[in-house]
């Protein structure tokens, strides 16, 4: 019998960072992933700015367009409207356990921190945070302010991962992807799933451990 194919829900928002949330659909895709993706009308905006994607309004076309710019033909990707309240991520009985929000800004992040609901991300968001699920989010911001902060702290009691956009430098970068891939593997190693983007601290580095004598 064929393996059910592994689902997750994934949110862009308006915050900048549209390469941190292409990269990570992509690996997730790759990974054989059904991919629930909500896009705010900010991200559109951002997509347009920052990766010249300019998506339409329309789920199904969309879907076209994102893996067309991709170039991937694995896992399965499904658009979804901010309105599509019948769709798996809505509701408790069907939505994935996981769900990441990548870029996730401090408008989204307070909306999920509220309970706010207003549209199917928040809502998604909300499924998770209710059904105990892992829910991860990627704020691009600084700095913080303390309303940012505070928000960040209250999701984190509740079993929310804040993993702001902040790559490293010890596996030395040589591209601006090399920073995105730094972000989307920590992002991975949260989720579970296998990568090779970025080199681990300490394997490969040339450095010998230091021993006692």
């Amino acid at each position: 019998m064929k393996q059910q194919m592994k689902s997750i829900s994934l949110g862009w928002t308006g915050a900048s960072g549209a390469p941190y949330g292409l990269t990570l659909l992509k690996c997730l895709l790759e990974a054989d992933y059904r991919v629930f993706l909500m896009i705010s009308s900010a991200a559109r905006v951002v997509l347009a700015t920052e990766q010249g994607l300019k998506l339409s309004a329309n789920p199904a076309q969309a879907t076209s367009q994102i893996l067309t710019y991709l170039g991937c033909e694995r896992g399965e990707l499904v658009v979804l409207g901010k309105d599509q309240w019948f769709s798996p991520p809505a509701s408790g009985s069907a939505a994935p356990k996981q769900m990441v929000v990548c870029p996730c800004s401090t408008g989204s992040l307070a909306a999920i921190a509220s309970g706010m609901s207003n549209n199917l991300l928040e809502r998604a968001a909300d499924v998770i945070l209710k059904e105990r699920g892992q829910l991860i989010l990627v704020p691009r911001e600084m700095p913080f302010n303390s309303i940012h902060l505070e928000h960040m702290l209250k999701l984190t009691n509740m079993g929310t991962v804040i993993m702001p956009a902040s790559p490293g430098f010890y596996h030395d970068p040589k591209s601006i992807q090399d920073l995105v891939n730094f972000v989307v593997a920590r992002i991975l190693d949260h989720l579970g799933v296998d990568h090779v983007l970025s080199q681990r601290w300490g394997y490969d580095s040339g450095i010998e451990a230091e021993t006692d004598n």
